[in-house]
C-alpha cells in the first residue's frame, strides 16, 4: 500500500484488538489485490442508542490504480448494526472483498455481457 491505512474511531473508544483485527484484514486484502493504494476505515457506534449493549457500523474506503475506489457502507456489506465489532468488521471486509473481485473480473473481461440485437417484445405482453 502506499501510504498509511487510516483507522478512525467514531464515538467508541479505540481497541488494540479491532485495530489488529483491522490490521489484519487489510493484510489478506492485500494479499489477494496487491494494488491497493489507500485504505480508510471508519469503526462507529451511534451516539445515543435505544438498545442495551453497544451496536457497531463498519465503512471501508479502498483506492486502487486507475482512479477506481471501492466504498463499503451497510447497505452495502448486507448489514446494517452488529452488536460484535469483530463481525462488523468481517462482514464490511467480506463486501469490500466482493466489490475487488467484481472490478477485476470486469477489468479482465470475465463478466458475461448480452451479444445480438435484442428482440422487442409483442405488443400488449
Amino acid at each position: 500500500m502506499e501510504t498509511e491505512p487510516q483507522i478512525v474511531f467514531e464515538h467508541i473508544d479505540p481497541s488494540d484488538a479491532v485495530r489488529r483485527r483491522i490490521l489484519d484484514e487489510i493484510a489478506h486484502l492485500e494479499q489477494f489485490h496487491g494494488r491497493l493504494t489507500a485504505c480508510r476505515v471508519v469503526v462507529s457506534a451511534p451516539e445515543k442508542h435505544k438498545h442495551k449493549g453497544k451496536l457497531y457500523q463498519v465503512r471501508i474506503h479502498l483506492a486502487v490504480p486507475g482512479r477506481a475506489e471501492v466504498a463499503v457502507r451497510p447497505s452495502t456489506a448486507g448489514h446494517q448494526w452488529n452488536q460484535d465489532p469483530l463481525v462488523a468488521i468481517r462482514n464490511a471486509f467480506d463486501a469490500a472483498r466482493r466489490q475487488l473481485q467484481d472490478k477485476t473480473k470486469k477489468k479482465r473481461g470475465d463478466v458475461k455481457t448480452l451479444r445480438g440485437p435484442r428482440r422487442a417484445s409483442p405488443k400488449g405482453k
